[in-house]
């Protein structure tokens, strides 16, 4: 789960002397919405996103119709005028979950990703959104049980036995502690897809014997009704 395997490799690069319609073109034909600025050294200057451009449009850098001085208006703007100057970056080995808590934090949309040699790849929230649905299988159709358990390790424990002696084959689990009383956790466990009369049966099962708040299969979710 680390970054450089759910990188976008393939990144396309300006310099910072090149005129912002270089990067109005760019992103409009390759369908991206940030470009990691560098030099020609190959060094990372800075990361120029869409918001950019259009706070450049034109107030926030013109006043009136032209820029103070140059009297080129937009056309006199380069990518150094608007860009991000050092910009965050992470690492191949940055932790997925690191880079996803530094775009939300951060309220930006994308990393260039650096190693010791340069620029190797670009992580976005697309990016993000790809692992998430991967690591959750829920691109292949997986199905996901909701619980509110003790918080100790062998309630837990009991639940995952339970459901590996049923045959059921895990996909991921996460655990939570928000919107829960002490001496509680919230625990959201995916499995592999299952058929429409294996999870009904499961679900009356986990009913009886767990606090089950929901499960979602084939994209619907159901409430359990106390």
């Amino acid at each position: 789960m680390l970054v450089g395997d759910w990188m976008t490799e393939e990144v396309l690069t300006i310099q910072p002397g090149a005129p912002i319609f270089d990067a109005m073109e760019m992103m409009r034909d390759a369908g991206i919405r940030q470009i990691p600025v560098t030099e020609a050294s190959g060094l990372v200057a800075g990361i120029v996103s869409d918001r950019d451009i259009r706070d450049a449009m034109p107030s926030k850098f013109l006043p009136g119709d032209n820029a103070s001085g140059n009297g080129e208006g937009l056309m006199g703007l380069k990518i150094k005028d608007i860009m991000t100057h050092d910009p965050y970056i992470v690492s191949p080995d940055t932790c997925m979950e690191v880079a996803a808590e530094i775009l939300l934090e951060k309220k930006i949309g994308g990393l260039p990703v650096v190693d010791e040699f340069g620029l190797v790849g670009i992580v976005t929230e697309v990016d993000v959104y790809r692992f998430l649905t991967t690591v959750t299988g829920v691109s292949k159709g997986s199905s996901q049980f909701a619980f509110v358990l003790e918080d100790t390790a062998s309630a837990l424990e009991e639940l995952l036995n339970d459901l590996w002696a049923r045959g059921v084959r895990l996909s991921t689990v996460f655990t939570s502690y928000e919107g829960v009383k002490q001496g509680s956790r919230r625990v959201f466990v995916w499995v592999q897809k299952l058929d429409d009369d294996t999870v009904e049966s499961l679900v009356m099962h986990l009913k009886k014997t767990y606090d089950l708040s929901y499960h979602v299969h084939r994209g619907e979710t159901h409430k359990n009704e106390f």
